[in-house]
């Protein structure tokens, strides 16, 4: 009898954890792979950073390293839209983190659809110090100074010349700039047209606690 109790016990329990476990997400096979695919780009990263000589963990002054820190992967997170240039793009100065003013040029905006709402996102470019031009977008969000970086993060993007190309806006492969790991940079401050009114609960979040 006390071995028919333990075997029922036994069952008991394992028909539990199946139940909480087969109550977790489940993806398509084309999400799944996705969400790998950024896992391996983010291991990847984490690489880089540790090891390549220019990073900014072993440049300027050696900073100690730790593996990046990311939110999970999530899909809801990914946007399409088309770039609206202005008819007069805005050329304004921003600011480093050391105080020193940047020229830049704000050349169009993007709008997300989140929840229901619409935002704009700004695109920006740029010169780097050897004169090559780059766009890239900057934002901070209600993440901010909490989970991640203070400043704000980063998305790269690349202009395509199609006028009525629809871009992908993911914000799981959003980063911090080299100076949330090490006090030896610089980088751009969003401006505070450049803040979106929700919780993005994706890409990198801080490196410093």
């Amino acid at each position: 009898m006390k071995k028919l109790n333990q075997l029922k016990l036994v069952l008991a329990v394992i028909l539990i954890t199946t139940f909480i476990f087969g109550c977790g997400k489940s993806y398509s096979p084309k999400t799944e792979k996705y969400i790998e695919s950024i896992k391996k780009e983010r291991a990847h990263k984490d690489s880089v950073m540790e090891f390549a000589q220019d990073s900014p963990f072993n440049f300027k002054h050696k900073v100690e390293f730790h593996k990046l820190k990311y939110f999970d992967v999530d899909t809801n997170f990914i946007f399409k839209s088309k770039l609206h240039y202005y008819t007069q793009p805005d050329t304004l100065t921003i600011y480093g983190t050391k105080g020193e003013p940047r020229k830049t040029v704000r050349i169009g905006y993007l709008i997300l659809n989140y929840k229901n709402s619409n935002y704009k996102l700004s695109v920006y470019e740029s010169k780097t110090g050897n004169g090559q031009i780059y766009q890239t977008i900057w934002f901070t969000d209600k993440t901010t100074n909490n989970e991640t970086y203070g400043v704000g993060r980063y998305i790269d993007f690349e202009l395509n010349p199609d006028s009525n190309y629809v871009y992908t806006i993911d914000f799981n492969e959003a980063y911090n700039p080299y100076c949330a790991y090490s006090p030896a940079y610089s980088c751009a401050i969003p401006t505070k047209e450049d803040f979106l009114n929700f919780r993005i609960t994706t890409g990198e979040k801080k490196f410093h606690e």
